[in-house]
């Protein structure tokens, strides 16, 4: 299981780094804002733990930032903000959890491991993006209601999508991600996949939601 740690004091980082390590995590360490919130919105993390004072974006931001794409993703907030007030805004921000530096890694791990086994509740039944939707216990996709035939590679392939909207995906990160293969420079597999998810998901449809970024992957997105 991966946790990241978005924290720019190098002895925390450190300190959780090996203590999450201990317990048979993965940990990955951001120490600014804006790469956490890169790491956190295209990593898979079964938490994060957010520190609010971060150089170039503070942890307000990224969590905020954090749940206009992810919204089930769990996040602790690891924090010397002490007062009251603080602790209100952060879960009322959409924090999981908020616990006050100085503190005891052991109570960080129970916090972890208590999100941990609630994690199977937090699962959406839908993703939506615009009027695309997919069912994920019916396995069902969805677009303004009339329902889409997909083969299991094409579902895969948009619920991926609907999990990263806004997001650039490479061709690499989807080759690895849907089709758990080391992607070939010289491989069209995911375009031909994608050319063939278009024909289904965005031809029939004024508005186009599968977009190229030429050279760099595609992107889920409403444009004007």
């Amino acid at each position: 299981m991966k946790i990241l740690v978005i924290e720019d004091e190098p002895k925390i980082s450190a300190f959780l780094t090996r203590g999450f390590n201990e317990e048979g995590f993965v940990v990955d360490v951001a120490m600014d804002g804006v790469d956490g919130l890169h790491l956190a919105t295209t990593g898979d993390y079964e938490v994060v733990v957010l520190d609010i004072m971060l150089p170039k974006r503070d942890g307000w931001w990224v969590l905020q930032e954090i749940r206009k794409y992810r919204q089930d993703q769990p996040v602790i907030l690891l924090t010397a903000l002490d007062a009251v007030s603080h602790r209100v805004k952060g879960l009322n921000s959409g924090a999981d959890d908020y616990l006050v530096k100085p503190f005891a890694f052991s109570e960080l791990l129970a916090r972890v491991r208590s999100i941990l086994r609630r994690a199977p509740a937090r699962q959406p039944e839908m993703l939506r993006f615009a009027d695309l939707e997919i069912d994920l216990l019916r396995h069902k996709a969805l677009r303004a209601g009339k329902q889409i035939e997909l083969a299991p590679q094409e579902y895969r392939l948009l619920e991926y999508l609907l999990r990263h909207p806004g997001e650039v995906l490479t061709r690499t990160r989807l080759a690895e991600q849907v089709w758990d293969m080391n992607f070939d420079g010289d491989s069209n597999v995911v375009d031909v996949a994608i050319r063939r998810l278009r024909r289904k998901v965005d031809d029939p449809y004024n508005r186009k939601l599968i977009h190229t970024l030429r050279g760099v992957g595609y992107v889920l997105e409403e444009r004007d």
